[in-house]
């Protein structure tokens, strides 16, 4: 039997997950001396608090929800292991990331990773959070995959520049 949740949890987690974007792209942004990338960085810096309003609107929208006791513990530390296992955790851990980066390779590398993590958390919520909200939960999977294709192009140029 399938459990389909509001998601409120789901959406917490979902909006720490954007401000640790926008942190660790507004510090790379901060540091980089590569114009490119500097535009690069505050779009995504941009593109991750349009998210963030996304899912604070989706939150106030649903509420505080709490999981079915039998399943609740089970399911959060699915999702606790999704975000653990994430690049960073917090926003002090992505902008100490961005402060050690030594080169725009490194901090493409960092970025590609984070997105694909985002891919993967946001692809395993829309699984449980209400119909209404999948469609968005969706829409915001796509944004983070063409984040991820503009990241591996910026990869490849920055190759060809060494």
């Amino acid at each position: 039997m399938s459990i389909v949740f509001t998601g409120s949890e789901l959406v917490e987690i979902a909006i720490n997950i954007e401000r640790n974007g926008v942190a660790f792209y507004q510090a790379l942004a901060n540091k980089t001396q590569n114009k490119d990338s500097k535009d690069i960085y505050d779009y995504l810096a941009n593109e991750e608090k349009k998210h963030l309003n996304t899912f604070q609107g989706m939150l106030d929208a649903v509420g505080q929800y709490q999981p079915p006791q039998d399943y609740a513990e089970e399911y959060m530390l699915y999702l606790k292991s999704l975000v653990d296992s994430s690049v960073f955790s917090n926003i002090s851990e992505a902008q100490q990331k961005a402060e050690k980066v030594t080169s725009e390779i490194e901090a493409t590398d960092i970025g590609i990773q984070a997105e694909k993590d985002s891919i993967l958390f946001y692809t395993e919520m829309q699984n449980f959070v209400r119909q209404p909200d999948q469609k968005v939960v969706l829409n915001i999977i796509d944004e983070e995959k063409a984040h991820l294709r503009m990241f591996s192009q910026l990869k490849k140029t920055l190759r060809k520049v060494r």
